[in-house]
């Protein structure tokens, strides 16, 4: 890789302990990826927030680190395991909550935004179509590079870390324009979300750093939420064009291959509650809701996830009062993915129409899940 000279005094440790760990981070990233230098970056966005995922060798490192380390550009950060104004709802553990607030707390002695969302894309304003950023978040990675004309890698907590400390990236090859090499041609007519879900998780799975996808006339928020959470659950893949790249590689998406996906994940003829919100909800996404659950409630326990701020926004406009009329539970800072409050020894099954939440809940919380899309949930699990 070709470095400035303050990049190689930084990695030598002439900027102290802290940079020299960042660029090295950052180097060996760039040269296992090819990159041919580090590139400025305008915005991180960080994972490696729940404690669930980082545990206590996470929070002992973000402890130590935040003594000194602050961010170099705007950075936000992904959701916690649980919604500290609501947490005496709910039987966690002492030690749980206070180690989550030490990562809490490190973060925002490092200066990030306590935005506590994986759908930074739909809380901030976008910056300007080619824009360099370092996205931690799966989905929020392939959504920035694929519907809102940023760039950005497909980083790792350690990578994304890394930039938010320095304000550089590796300019790996998701940072290019190149035309992916493979097509995937939708061929499963009327597609709600959960299918796109499933298009998503199959084309993570067989796709390479980018792929183009053909069939798909349109594609509204929650649609796209739903693809982009689905591909960057199950493989590399960080960018998708709808389109038919020529040239490329041709398979089918049919209903063969969206049954092989729903089989795989789908484990469950019921859920013992609902969940939704993988990724989070946003404003769009909680007027929908509201205006479905219109007169209606729910049969059992639903909890419904969504950004702090879409929480505010949304009880500014009402649209909490229908919500949580009909029974829901709604949070914010925290997601169906690896939340203590969806426990496997007092839940056996959850229903959801999120495939990325689907994953999570079968292989990292250990419960059965329920697939179902967004209008056949209302249908069934409301009176």
């Amino acid at each position: 890789m070709e470095l400035t000279r303050e990049e190689e005094l930084a990695l030598k440790g002439e900027y102290g302990e802290t940079m020299e760990t960042a660029y090295r981070i950052l180097v060996a990233i760039g040269e296992a990826t090819n990159a041919e230098r580090l590139v400025p970056i305008k915005w991180a966005h960080l994972s490696g927030v729940n404690y669930n995922t980082i545990g206590d060798a996470g929070q002992e490192f973000l402890s130590k680190l935040s003594q000194d380390a602050r961010v170099k550009v705007m950075t936000t950060v992904n959701p916690m395991g649980f919604d500290f104004e609501k947490v005496s709802n709910y039987n966690l553990s002492d030690e749980f909550i206070q180690k989550q607030r030490s990562i809490k707390e490190s973060y925002e002695r490092m200066g990030v935004v306590p935005s506590f969302s994986c759908i930074p894309y739909e809380i901030f304003d976008i910056p300007q179509s080619g824009t360099q950023v370092s996205f931690a978040e799966s989905n929020a990675a392939i959504y920035a590079n694929s519907v809102s004309g940023l760039r950005t890698n497909k980083e790792s907590a350690f990578s994304a870390l890394a930039s938010a400390l320095t304000g550089k990236s590796p300019y790996s090859d998701l940072r290019k324009n190149d035309k992916p090499n493979l097509t995937i041609r939708m061929k499963v007519d009327e597609p709600n979300e959960m299918t796109m879900g499933m298009l998503g998780y199959f084309a993570g799975k067989v796709a390479d750093n980018s792929v183009s996808i053909s069939g798909i006339k349109n594609l509204d928020r929650r649609s796209c939420k739903s693809l982009c959470g689905g591909m960057g659950t199950s493989g590399r893949c960080g960018k998708f064009f709808l389109e038919d790249t020529p040239g490329s590689e041709k398979i089918d998406f049919d209903k063969k291959e969206m049954q092989t996906v729903f089989d795989e994940l789908n484990t469950a003829d019921r859920g013992d509650i609902v969940t939704l919100g993988s990724p989070q909800l946003g404003l769009g996404e909680m007027e929908d809701l509201s205006a479905m659950l219109k007169g209606r409630s729910f049969k059992k326990r639903c909890m419904v996830f969504c950004p702090r701020a879409v929480q505010e926004q949304a009880r500014k406009l009402g649209y909490t009062n229908e919500i949580e009329r009909a029974g829901c539970e709604i949070l914010s800072d925290c997601c169906t993915c690896l939340t203590p409050l969806v426990d496997k020894s007092q839940i056996d099954s959850v229903t959801t129409n999120s495939i990325k939440g689907a994953y999570y809940l079968k292989n990292s919380t250990g419960v059965d899940v329920n697939l179902k899309p967004l209008s056949h949930i209302i249908r069934d699990e409301t009176k």
